[in-house]
């Protein structure tokens, strides 16, 4: 059984947080991912408790795929439409940088918003659109910088 962090009074899954997967099942997740990894050309499907069965859409698949590999390693997932509008605190969170620095970049223009009141909205797919430019551009860098360490002799080669 996948639960989540925040198991509620009555036993239930708190579906609103991230979910994760007990220590004991992780042997069990490895071994679905390894399963899911090399289904080949086999439509995946889905049996119900009656033994009914449904062709699972591509797209589900692969998301299901993903899941299960996040949960084998460990850690916890959570499933966020794209649409979504994420608060600042929530926003900076995800970028892991302070509330302060996200709303400057927000007032740079970096990454476009609205503003109800004295609040700012951030939709998820802007958010996730400025980190893979921001990723991308990071690992340019560090790159360029590789490059130039090698190109004057930086580092040289143990024996």
């Amino acid at each position: 059984m996948i639960r989540s962090r925040a198991v509620q009074d009555k036993g239930t899954v708190d579906r609103t947080g991230p979910i994760s997967a007990p220590e004991e099942k992780l042997a069990d997740l490895v071994e679905l991912a390894r399963l899911m990894e090399s289904q080949g050309t086999q439509r995946p499907k889905l049996v119900g408790p009656g033994g009914e069965t449904l062709e699972l859409p591509e797209p589900v698949f692969h998301l299901l795929r993903q899941i299960v590999t996040v949960l084998a390693q460990g850690d916890a997932v959570t499933v966020v439409p794209v649409r979504k509008e994420l608060s600042s605190q929530q926003a900076a969170d995800l970028l892991n940088v302070s509330r302060q620095y996200l709303v400057r970049l927000l007032d740079q223009g970096a990454i476009p918003y609205t503003k109800t009141g004295e609040h700012r909205h951030i939709q998820l797919n802007d958010l996730l659109a400025y980190k893979r430019k921001r990723d991308a551009q990071r690992k340019a860098a560090l790159n360029e910088l590789i490059q130039m360490s090698q190109d004057f002799g930086g580092y040289s080669e143990c024996s």
